[in-house]
């Protein structure tokens, strides 16, 4: 889709019930266990990525309540879908950690995470399976863990070097290298011409941020990819 014209309001409604319109005709599709394994995981994902769009889609429009019933739902199929997914789908688990982060369920993220884990994230060779332990990591808390595979996967060529950035400087509690590492994932997402399910939403800043808020780390940004700013209370901040 075109870029975001930051003079042209964004049809958030649209986008919002293009989404659960994709949700319920999936869902009215989905095989049933046993029928075909593989079609049935592929469908769970697009049942994912159908619930996140409709999660994302009720941020920007200021209804976060809502936002974490969609987000709850993406996670729960992306972990159906991972059974019968073919290895290395990392994917499934950092599309469902990073909605359970969206829905502001940190309980329901640290379930995910354990499961990332569990499932050999951290033993995967490819970047994006590093990308999944660091994340999880991150999410417990585990930030000296976590801060060895962004440091593997920042260097890399087939990984955004940024988005590794970012990670390293959160678990190393690095306040101005993470500032500086967001704003260029940030300005990644606005200079981009496609995004997952159409919309313009920089979700991983929105991950990134939300992560950086338990550390009292959170960077100053504004963007037309990112929901307007809400008041901050006492718990946003809260160390973990």
């Amino acid at each position: 889709m075109p870029k975001p014209d930051a003079g042209a309001p964004e049809d958030w409604a649209g986008h919002l019930a293009r989404e659960e319109a994709r949700y319920r005709d999936g869902e009215e599709r989905l095989l049933s266990p046993g029928e075909d394994s593989d079609a049935r995981q592929r469908q769970l994902t697009r049942l994912g990525n159908a619930a996140g769009g409709a999660g994302l889609s009720l941020l920007m429009l200021g209804r976060r309540a809502d936002a974490s019933e969609w987000f709850e739902r993406a996670a729960e199929r992306y972990r159906e879908s991972f059974v019968d997914a073919p290895p290395g789908s990392w994917g499934r688990p950092i599309g469902a950690i990073k909605a359970l982060v969206l829905a502001d369920d940190w309980p329901g993220a640290e379930h995910a995470a354990v499961w990332a884990l569990d499932s050999g994230a951290a033993r995967a060779d490819s970047p994006i399976g590093r990308y999944a332990a660091a994340l999880a990591l991150l999410v417990l808390g585990r930030d000296k863990e976590a801060r060895v595979h962004a440091d593997e996967i920042r260097i890399r060529d087939d990984f955004p070097n940024d988005v590794g950035d970012a990670l390293a400087f959160l678990a190393a509690q690095d306040v101005l290298g993470y500032a500086d590492a967001v704003e260029s994932v940030l300005e990644s997402f606005e200079t981009r011409d496609e995004y997952l399910e159409d919309l313009p939403v920089a979700d991983t800043v929105l991950v990134l941020q939300a992560l950086a808020g338990r550390r009292d780390m959170a960077a100053e940004l504004s963007s037309p990819l990112l929901p307007a700013s809400r008041p901050r209370s006492s718990a946003d901040g809260e160390r973990r």
